[in-house]
């Protein structure tokens, strides 16, 4: 089948997902709009599945439109026999497996704040390779349970025809241990070890958010600062921006969307798709951009915000969100191998990236936007770093992780600064993830069970369920 539904996909290329650990309030309402869709689906009643569908959706596409596609391309599939939910990603959008007697389909959905349909489309289901049948190479040497437990959650993952290398660090009980398992390039027969280089992905916007702490605790800029005190006055002119402070950037509620809406037109190369996103364009896309809610009241996961948010710091700072980073985190904490720009020794160690289908891809480059993914480091790097944010001291970097622990936001999702706080079995985890088209990293702790596990593999394939599968382990 075609993708019936194109012109209401917004084109996005996503850095992050907020996996399933439990169902969330706004999971269960999607599950629960799906329920009346596939009932209507399997009647052949397209009125009826209209009907669930919100203002933007009925203004892209009208009943009649909606009947002919469902008559033509939709219900000739026929009924759905068989239905699972895939993933849930940024509290938002649901993906369902569908299987029809013509063969499976995915659907991807999204509910607007009125928990009616916005994005409904129909994409092919696409089935993974075999998994590889030779044992893939590792440094877990197997000696304790810990070690095994690592490496049963590990294999799922690594033996899939898609993965090429991983890299593991967990913290339990106050020790590091580090594991490694595959290539760092396809074919090369190199194992990564805990000083390789991937990219961390929107594991960066916790490093935005400790610069955003810092700065408070230094009294150079407040959380409820509105942003328009921090932009050029073509830009703050707009008073849509109005309401929107510096914590609505940081957590997520500030009502700017995911990404701008002049991003893909900016973007020279579609794998590389932040490197030419300047600051010129992003304040042309602000001066009339329009908020898709209400300041601080409604959770919507957005790269443009975290980025914005790091643009405005650099300005506060008169240094780059990179300087920043290097000066205010990574020098203190010894963090040598961390940074946006390598220099060729970090090169040497930097990984081959590869796509969800294991094809060869390009490492993203970033401009205006450099605070919501830019960053690249190392398992050992983020063991320092996770411990840094479990272990209170008495100075300046340590006050600004304590800040950026404090929760700012809790209905469909409960958030600090930028840290998702989660729950796996029924224990609560600050978490963040990151996702490029070459990378997928997972970094999870809770500092009263002294438990930590950071997951770093050059593969589109996600981390979020082996991250989860240790964390469970370990418990």
């Amino acid at each position: 089948m075609k993708n019936f539904f194109k012109q209401l996909l917004i084109v996005v290329c996503c850095l992050s997902s907020v996996p399933v650990f439990a169902q969330s309030r706004q999971q269960l309402k999607n599950d629960s709009v799906f329920v009346l869709v596939k009932k209507y689906f399997n009647e052949r009643q397209a009125e009826s599945i209209y009907e669930l569908a919100g203002a933007q959706f009925k203004k892209e596409l009208s009943i009649d439109a909606f009947r002919d596609v469902a008559a033509r391309q939709l219900f000739p599939a026929g009924p759905i026999r068989e239905s699972s939910l895939i993933s849930f990603v940024n509290n938002k959008m649901s993906a369902y497996k569908l299987v029809f007697d013509t063969g499976v389909l995915q659907l991807l959905m999204t509910l607007d704040k009125d928990d009616k349909l916005e994005l409904f489309l129909f994409k092919p289901y696409k089935e993974q390779g075999p998994d590889k049948l030779k044992a893939v190479r590792t440094s877990n040497l197997m000696r304790t349970l810990t070690d095994k437990k690592v490496d049963s959650a590990a294999r799922n993952y690594i033996q899939k025809a898609n993965t090429v290398g991983l890299s593991i660090g967990i913290i339990k009980n106050g020790i590091m241990h580090t594991y490694n398992y595959g290539e760092t390039t396809a074919g090369n027969n190199q194992m990564p070890d805990a000083n390789n280089l991937f990219e961390i992905g929107s594991i960066t916007k916790t490093f935005a958010a400790t610069l955003l702490a810092y700065y408070v605790n230094e009294g150079k800029v407040k959380l409820t600062d509105h942003i328009t005190k921090y932009l050029p006055d073509s830009v703050a002119a707009n008073k849509e921006l109005q309401k929107v402070t510096l914590l609505t950037l940081s957590n997520h509620t500030s009502g700017l969307p995911r990404l701008p809406d002049n991003f893909e037109y900016h973007s020279s190369d579609l794998y590389d798709p932040y490197k030419d996103y300047t600051k010129e364009y992003l304040f042309s896309y602000l001066k009339t951009c329009k908020l898709v809610s209400k300041p601080g009241e409604t959770y919507a996961y957005s790269n443009l915000a975290v980025g914005l948010l790091g643009t405005i710091l650099e300005q506060v700072s008169g240094k780059s969100f990179e300087q920043m980073t290097e000066e205010i985190i990574c020098t203190p904490l010894n963090m040598q191998s961390t940074g946006q720009h390598l220099n060729p020794v970090l090169k040497q160690r930097f990984v081959s990236v590869y796509n969800e289908d294991g094809k060869a891809t390009s490492p993203w480059n970033f401009s205006a936007l450099a605070a919501c993914g830019a960053l690249r480091s190392t398992v050992n790097d983020l063991l320092v770093y996770v411990r840094a944010n479990m272990i209170k001291s008495d100075n300046a970097l340590s006050r600004a992780f304590e800040l950026t622990h404090q929760i700012t936001f809790d209905k469909d999702a409960k958030l600090g600064l930028a840290w998702h706080i989660v729950l796996v079995n029924n224990v609560e985890y600050y978490f963040h993830n990151g996702g490029t088209y070459g990378c997928n990293s997972f970094l999870a702790f809770n500092a009263e069970r002294n438990i930590a596990v950071v997951v770093l593999s050059n593969a589109g394939r996600s981390t979020d369920e082996l991250g989860t599968d240790i964390l469970k382990k370990l418990q």
